[in-house]
């Protein structure tokens, strides 16, 4: 009883931060209801007051996890490892820039569940990479997907923002599936749910023996990942999901579920093992392969038939993620795996940067009644804002490569 209760407190000591996380957002989803009026309206002020709650949770989470550092990986639940803690500190960072952008579109009313949303979002991505089981990384990937929702609907429940609501929540339970059928086979072939178990499994060959259970574990795997990284065929509901959402949720989109998506392909399909062992990185080479070719071609043709800003960024999202599955095909197939994959880290993290910021600046010419929508809006904007023009042409040029 206590070696157990000693492993559970080990696991917990790894995840801190995003306790923090999920605290906070319980104290906001809980207490919001209690801060109205007889008529249900919501106090005035209530809308910062969220924010500094949301930004106060996450410069904590943000605090701690620089106190951390990566830890030797075991059978836990848990790890933090080295991937696990550069993608605690990039989704903490993100997730500080998108409560800000979050903080003036929703209203005293729906503030509280805009950011609760958030935090769920951002404590998920790192559960995502410090999960070391095959259900723990599934229901990390959920409690991202779940809360997004809800945070593409707060701030604005026009119709547009219900349309794109409604397109994500249907091809994410799809998503969800593919993944979710994906894992019971991978489950089935090595006997055990654990990441380091299944790793030894398949480098000593005892996995071999099931060649079709684990081509189709593969197949489906990186199907419902590949939702997530809107990668070609996956990638249709982007365009009209990103035109549809207010700016903080298509800037969250185009950002925090890539990240969530090719740590998760890590785990699975890309794992160092030594040369002579058999990886799931070498059975889904080609066919990842032929996703990267397609997605980069289909991403940037489409992309110049666009006239709408956000279709525009959305297809932008689907051609990065184009470049960094060849460089993830690339990193799989060395013996130092880690070490490859460290670059389409950085490349996530640049990029997330730079979307963000277009995000960011079109949200900061936008007005309440109207926002920008074409590319004939932004026409004269360097004669009338010429600061912001030269901030989105900086931004702009940096996701040209």
């Amino acid at each position: 009883m206590t070696m157990a209760i000693e492993q559970l407190n080990g696991a917990l000591a790894l995840i801190v931060p995003d306790v923090i996380l999920l605290a906070t957002m319980c104290l906001m989803f809980f207490a919001a209801p209690f801060l109205v009026n007889e008529r249900g309206e919501a106090a005035a002020g209530l809308r910062d007051r969220w924010g500094w709650l949301s930004v106060i949770g996450l410069v904590t989470a943000g605090y701690l996890w620089w106190l951390s550092t990566p830890q030797p990986v075991t059978t836990g639940p848990f790890r933090l490892d080295e991937l696990a803690w550069y993608v605690r500190g990039l989704s903490l960072a993100t997730g500080l820039v998108l409560a800000l952008m979050t903080w003036q579109q929703a209203d005293d009313a729906r503030a509280a569940e805009t950011q609760a949303c958030l935090l769920a979002i951002v404590a998920g991505v790192n559960l995502v990479a410090a999960a070391n089981d095959l259900i723990g990384l599934f229901v990390a990937l959920e409690l991202i997907s779940i809360p997004t929702y809800l945070f593409l609907l707060m701030p604005r429940r026009d119709a547009p923002a219900q349309e794109a609501t409604m397109k994500y929540f249907l091809l994410s339970v799809l998503s969800s599936a593919f993944l979710l059928f994906g894992l019971s086979y991978l489950y089935g072939a090595t006997g055990t749910t654990n990441l380091v178990a299944i790793y030894a499994a398949l480098e000593n060959g005892s996995a071999e023996s099931m060649p079709l259970v684990l081509g189709v574990s593969v197949v489906m795997v990186v199907a419902g990942l590949s939702f997530r990284l809107t990668a070609v065929p996956f990638h249709f509901y982007a365009p009209d999901v990103f035109q549809g959402a207010p700016n903080s949720a298509a800037a969250m989109l185009s950002v925090v579920p890539k990240v969530a998506g090719f740590v998760a392909l890590y785990r699975l399909l890309a794992w160092p093992l030594e040369a002579e062992g058999w990886t799931l990185a070498g059975f889904a080479e080609p066919l990842l392969w032929w996703i990267a070719v397609i997605t980069m071609f289909v991403g940037n043709l489409l992309a110049l038939l666009q006239t709408d800003v956000r279709r525009l960024l959305a297809f932008s999202s689907v051609s990065h993620a184009g470049y960094m599955l060849v460089g993830f095909v690339v990193a799989g197939s060395t013996t130092s795996s880690i070490d490859g994959f460290k670059a389409v880290l950085f490349y996530l993290a640049v990029y997330g940067a730079m979307t963000l910021g277009a995000f960011a600046v079109l949200a900061a010419l936008g007005r309440p009644d109207r926002r920008v929508s074409t590319l004939s809006d932004l026409q004269g904007l360097s004669r009338v804002r010429p600061g912001m023009a030269i901030v989105l042409t900086v931004f702009l040029f940096s996701l040209t490569g």
